[in-house]
């Protein structure tokens, strides 16, 4: 075998490698895109996702469809409100000074 010919096999042998650890990293959530604003933690609900199993799958004896899942048997979290990352919880922060008034 020629060396060119073999040295175009072994780098389409690592492309090939390389590509799958990305669909994999990408599959799993790892792979992000550097300003995609997905700072915020994972909702630990959903694991990220963004979906939870619906109520008419949970108590169903096999049939799955209803309105709020449109037949899918997922419906969007209700702790993210199905953008798979953590809100902030909304607080008011109420400040008092001892000091008298300028």
């Amino acid at each position: 075998m020629a060396p060119l010919v073999l040295a175009t096999q072994v780098a389409t042998g690592l492309g090939v490698v390389a590509g799958a650890m990305l669909v994999k990293a990408a599959a799993e959530g790892r792979l992000l895109p550097p300003m995609s604003g997905r700072g915020s933690p994972r909702c630990p609900t959903c694991k990220g996702t963004g979906r939870v199993d619906c109520f008419c799958s949970r108590w169903s004896d096999g049939d799955v469809g209803c309105r709020t899942c449109a037949g899918s048997g997922r419906m969007a979290c209700n702790s993210c409100g199905g953008s798979g990352t953590g809100r902030p919880i909304p607080a008011r922060i109420s400040v008092r000074s001892d000091r008298p008034p300028l």
